[in-house]
């Protein structure tokens, strides 16, 4: 009686298209640095994980930290697009425009715990292309301030005013790392995320912004019109860390 041999349902690792290849470890690499962080993060496993060889993550991406810049370049790009969203979400109202800035940077942040957690970490030897993205984030950040503040583009950026900026940006990244943590579970609300967002962050977020823009106000006049305005950073670029 002849035998049969019995064929793999799985595709084999050579099935993968370059492109479809690439998109699957990077999605391949987010689920495991939700689930592990970046200390349980391995080539081996994302390789695993994705139906590949071991040797196909190296390939394409060199090593361990170039797949990781990879996942915080795109984790970047997202942000930025989040950031942007809450701009149209705001309308022409330049404080409604940064509060929903503010909901969809923590907002991004739950959706995504794996490249949040990368993209900020210390230590991830970063590209061109990451740091670039990481600019732009910023930015987008920095005009949303610039606007509730009717601060022009071109402006160099007073010791008040960045103060704000780096104000606003502490408390929704840390809002965020604590709802990651866990830290606001007991005081949730019922209706999940949206709910947590729109009941406590948004409000919250306004009524920051409420005293940001007195006591800048404040600072500015204090400053008077001949004070020198601050420096930003000696830096040559704007920017979320490096």
């Amino acid at each position: 009686m002849p035998r049969t041999t019995r064929r793999s349902t799985q595709p084999p690792s050579d099935a993968y298209h370059h492109g479809d290849l690439h998109a699957q470890l990077i999605e391949a690499s987010e689920a495991l640095l939700a689930e592990r962080g970046v200390e349980g993060f391995s080539l081996r496993e994302v390789a695993r994980r994705s139906g590949v060889s071991p040797a196909a993550p190296a390939h394409h991406f060199g090593d361990v930290d170039g797949l990781l810049c990879a996942v915080a370049t795109l984790a970047f790009d997202g942000l930025t697009e989040a950031l942007e969203a809450g701009n149209l979400r705001g309308g022409d109202d330049p404080v409604a425009r940064l509060r929903e800035q503010g909901v969809g940077y923590i907002d991004f942040a739950m959706r995504h715990p794996g490249r949040f957690g990368l993209m900020f970490r210390s230590g991830l030897r970063k590209s061109d292309a990451c740091k670039s993205s990481a600019h732009h984030a910023f930015m987008a950040l920095e005009r949303g301030v610039r606007d509730m503040l009717a601060i022009p583009a071109d402006a160099p950026l007073t010791q008040p005013q960045w103060q704000v900026l780096l104000s606003v940006w502490s408390v929704v990244h840390g809002f965020a790392q604590l709802t990651l943590a866990g830290q606001f579970d007991a005081i949730a609300p019922t209706g999940g995320r949206g709910s947590l967002l729109r009941e406590i962050v948004a409000p919250m977020l306004e009524r920051q912004f409420a005293g940001l823009r007195l006591t800048t106000a404040a600072g500015d006049q204090a400053q008077g019109p001949q004070a020198p305005q601050a420096p930003l950073r000696k830096r040559p670029k704007r920017g979320l860390p490096k």
